[in-house]
């Protein structure tokens, strides 16, 4: 039988800070940007690989996952289920942490913000959009099929709660982990 993710409420979580795992899947520079503390950053598209220290880890107690708002926590608690980890993951978010009034760690040396994945998934849309639109006007009407099938994907995502833009975009170098940086990660978590 599979695991069930539970949510923990912000106050909750920070109630319970001291004997969690905490397990944020953002994109680096999402992290760098202000996390729980104590966080760990295993970005969504590297649970796979961090599975058996996530397991080691969960074998030990218990593990939060984290993300901005809570759906990429979901998946990667459903990820985790389905191979027989339990975990919980964050309601709301950092997001709700930080409108909770609950403070943000942000690594040393991390100087500038990287936006969000939500944020750039919004840039990146609306620029393909207006592109589209632009290249329909001044080149071909057939271009504002571009913006179609954006509108088409931003419809697909609301309904499935997935994204894959944001999925492509993670892919991007400022949104992936060196691998330095991952193995350090990992070593940490085996080492709790």
């Amino acid at each position: 039988m599979t695991p069930t993710p539970t949510a923990l409420a912000p106050d909750e979580a920070r109630a319970r800070l001291h004997e969690l795992t905490i397990i944020d899947v953002r994109t680096p520079g999402e992290y760098a940007g202000g996390h729980l503390p104590g966080a760990l950053n295993i970005p969504l598209e590297q649970i796979q690989r961090a599975l058996p220290d996530i397991r080691h880890a969960a074998d030990r107690g218990d593990v939060l996952v984290v993300c901005a708002s809570g759906a990429r926590s979901e998946n990667a608690c459903k990820i985790l289920a389905e191979n027989g980890v339990t975990t919980a993951t964050l309601s709301g978010g950092t997001g709700a942490w930080a409108a909770d009034g609950h403070e943000l760690h942000r690594p040393q040396g991390a100087s500038r913000a990287t936006w969000g994945m939500e944020r750039q998934v919004r840039l990146t849309a609306g620029v393909i959009v207006l592109l589209g639109l632009l290249l329909g006007l001044v080149v071909h009407p057939a271009f504002q099929l571009i913006s179609a099938g954006v509108a088409g994907g931003l419809v697909f995502s609301a309904l499935t709660n997935t994204c894959g833009m944001a999925a492509m975009l993670a892919k991007l170098p400022h949104n992936r982990p060196r691998a330095a940086d991952l193995d350090n990660t990992l070593a940490a978590l085996r080492n709790r």
